[in-house]
């Protein structure tokens, strides 16, 4: 399984945001790895150098073997949050997506 991250201009895309957003990818949809080819991040602060609620937006894209690339979108106040939620929004479509596949 291949992941790749991308920022934008106001998210510093560094070794350790690499790792964290590798592992926590890896812990959620390792168990589908055989059926994954690609999965892209894609982290973005909506309101740049503004605070604000739910301003962390992450995008997870997931190219499957033979299928349609899937994608699921969460809000968070953090990066972390927002990659975590959108993290268990594709488990959760994964397992409905190819547990009707393996009935048919």
């Amino acid at each position: 399984m291949i992941i790749q991250v991308n920022t934008d201009s106001s998210i510093e895309n560094d070794d350790a945001l690499i790792s964290h957003v590798e592992s926590v990818v890896e812990k959620a949809l390792g168990r589908f790895g055989e059926k994954i080819t690609r999965v892209e991040v894609h982290l973005h602060d909506e309101n740049a150098h503004k605070p604000g609620d739910h301003d962390k937006r992450c995008v997870l894209e997931v190219r499957l073997a033979g299928l349609q690339p899937q994608a699921v979108t969460e809000h968070a106040d953090t990066t972390h949050k927002a990659l975590a939620g959108a993290c268990d929004k594709m488990k959760s479509l994964l397992d409905s997506l190819l547990g009707r596949l393996n009935k048919h």
